[in-house]
């Protein structure tokens, strides 16, 4: 076998290791999708900001790993897309999109894009890599997050850092510090 079918017989993602492409990628993207909407219920509400702690940020990270680039962002727009359709699967039960914390839903699939093309390198098959990815990735769901946000409430940039990233760091830090346990230990297992 040479190094280019070597190459195309490795799995890029954990996703790749479930055979039947089309069935699969459906599946998959659809999976993450529900993923993310159910890790969204798991919510509480933070006084002073009208962005809720949830753990939906942390099945957006990980559907980015184990999906990759193309049916990580399928999977986040069909989940916004729903969303704004009318299921009531965002964070707090809400849906539309005239919210203060929907920007981070729309960063969702900006994250996922670049956490997935970053495990198809090998960003998920280390702790090391793996805090390094998840850590990009929570941050791109700020970048996109904090402007809505000071749309929205029509705050500067300070208030909005205030509201909707400085009570969720200690959070976000215990999920990138969870899914670097989580990703090469599931790596590790399938190895097998």
């Amino acid at each position: 076998m040479s190094n280019t079918q070597a190459a195309v017989a490795r799995p890029a993602v954990l996703g790749d290791l479930v055979p039947g492409r089309l069935v699969r990628d459906i599946t998959l993207v659809a999976g993450a999708a529900v993923f993310v909407g159910v890790a969204a219920q798991i919510s509480v509400p933070v006084p002073g900001t009208p962005v809720p702690v949830s753990g939906q940020t942390f099945a957006v990270l990980l559907s980015g790993a184990a999906l990759g680039l193309n049916r990580s962002v399928l999977a986040m727009a069909l989940y916004a897309l729903t969303g704004v359709l009318g299921v009531p699967w965002f964070a707090q039960g809400a849906s539309g999109w005239h919210f203060a914390s929907f920007g981070y839903v729309l960063g969702f699939a900006l994250a996922g894009a670049v956490v997935g093309a970053l495990a198809a390198r090998g960003g998920d098959r280390s702790p090391p890599a793996t805090v390094a990815t998840m850590a990009l990735g929570t941050l791109l769901i700020y970048v996109v997050g904090v402007p809505w946000l000071m749309a929205m409430t029509h705050s500067d940039l300070g208030a909005a850092l205030s509201m909707g990233v400085r009570p969720f760091l200690v959070g976000d830090v215990l999920k990138v510090l969870l899914a670097a346990g989580l990703l090469p230990f599931a790596w590790r297992l399938a190895r097998r």
